[in-house]
């Protein structure tokens, strides 16, 4: 097989929820199970970080790797979706899974997938799990899929636990409360080892106390030993982190530009004391190189992402509520004319409760990208109709951005999101 057939067998025969939703949902842990099982089990052959969330978990996972390989740590990094290749859920070192190493692993274990049939997910957790085992990482950021207490990655043991914060996403999995969502996300805390939550919530926080308690895990609210001042400065931020009440790093530069990082860096922190503590050696000016080049080395994109200035123009994966309450402060807090949105979202997520708080003296562009599970454009126009949305229908993104550029003023400010099908599609993200 070539490695294009590879990915091609990945998408046509086997399951995938990030582009056909709930019909590629297979619940519980028996296939990765089995999968690891045919393996000889690669989860138990590295150290790990498991990392859970609604929104930050990416980040987060992706600031964890920067600052080990700052380190000097041959470091493994698995995060999900993808926004350009297939390759970028299973990185060492920032450097992408090589094709070859695809197509070995897909020829080689063929038979034995078409038998079960696993998940798209299930099966690129396994590949990756695999891979590290075999490249004898020092350690593994995994990041969760979907919850945690049946997301494939659970199978893990990890050396220590990071729970970013709790949202309403996936409820029709996860439940409609908050309690409901956390006791999910607390399947990944496992008895005896060591928890982080990122952000404290009085809805939440008896939950994870309870799991806590219960496996003797020793739990940290991050927020309680961490608090972050910052300042915007050329597309990136200037961080002031204070630990227990005094300044640790003064205006120290992180390469991601969006200002809701900050709610992410608490955790990440303190799991990197937290990792210290088990005996890796990590020097504060590693922690500064790692936040300072977070893109160069792990190759994270779509985060605040700037595309172009004059107009400026700005791209975000966030696509849930609560993340688009921040995208929308961080734009409201910009200094500038009017402001364009191309949009687009995914057909099962809560649309409306996102298109009820958009700006109506907005300009919006609707498009639709192209995946299964998108919202058609047309009907995206319809409904934020509804909301008091003006704006029209250009269903491809880049035709939508276009657009958007061609009607913006220099002065005025252009933002693309909605969904990360919508910002993966952009030609221009590099």
């Amino acid at each position: 097989m070539t490695y294009q057939q590879c990915i091609e067998f990945f998408y046509s025969q086997l399951p995938m929820f990030h582009r056909s939703g709930a019909a590629a949902m297979k619940t519980g842990l028996g296939n990765i199970e089995l999968l690891c099982t045919h393996l000889d089990h690669p989860e138990h052959k590295f150290p790990s970080v498991h990392v859970a969330g609604t929104n930050g978990k990416g980040s987060s996972a992706h600031l964890l790797a920067a600052v080990l390989q700052s380190a000097g740590y041959n470091t493994g990094l698995y995060t999900s979706p993808h926004i350009k290749d297939f390759r970028e859920r299973i990185r060492i070192n920032g450097l992408p899974i090589k094709e070859e190493e695809v197509v070995a692993f897909v020829t080689k274990y063929q038979q034995f997938i078409n038998k079960m049939k696993p998940s798209f997910f299930e099966l690129t957790v396994a590949m990756a799990f695999d891979y590290f085992a075999q490249q004898q990482v020092d350690i593994a950021i995994v990041e969760v899929g979907l919850g945690g207490r049946l997301d494939s990655t659970n199978i893990i043991n990890p050396l220590v636990s990071v729970i970013t914060n709790i949202g309403f996403d996936h409820s029709e999995f996860l439940g409609n409360s908050l309690a409901s969502i956390a006791k999910e996300k607390a399947g990944i805390i496992k008895p005896g080892i060591p928890v982080i939550i990122g952000e404290r919530h009085p809805e939440t926080d008896p939950v994870f106390i309870e799991r806590a308690l219960a496996g003797k895990s020793i739990i940290s609210f991050a927020q309680d030993k961490f608090t972050i001042d910052y300042t915007p400065h050329q597309g990136h931020l200037l961080l002031d982190i204070y630990q227990e009440g005094t300044l640790k790093w003064s205006e120290m530069e992180l390469q991601l530009g969006g200002p809701y990082q900050a709610r992410n860096i608490p955790g990440v922190l303190d799991a990197v004391l937290q990792i210290t503590q088990l005996g890796y050696a990590i020097a504060d000016d590693q922690v500064s190189i790692g936040f300072n080049k977070v893109v160069d080395i792990t190759g994270i994109k779509g985060r605040w992402q700037i595309l172009g200035e004059n107009p400026e123009i700005i791209c975000d994966t966030g696509h849930n509520r609560a993340a688009m309450e921040y995208i929308l402060r961080e734009l409201q807090a910009i200094k500038r004319g009017r402001l364009h949105m191309v949009l687009g979202f995914v057909n099962d997520k809560d649309i409306n409760s996102m298109l009820e708080i958009l700006p109506q003296d907005a300009l919006y562009y609707f498009c639709s990208a192209k995946v299964p599970r998108s919202l058609a454009a047309e009907d995206l126009y319809k409904i934020a109709d509804a909301f008091g949305l003006r704006g029209e229908v250009i269903i491809d993104p880049n035709k939508a951005l276009t657009a958007a550029r061609g009607a913006a003023h220099k002065q005025d400010l252009i933002f693309v999101g909605g969904s990360t099908f919508v910002v993966a599609e952009l030609k221009e993200l590099s």
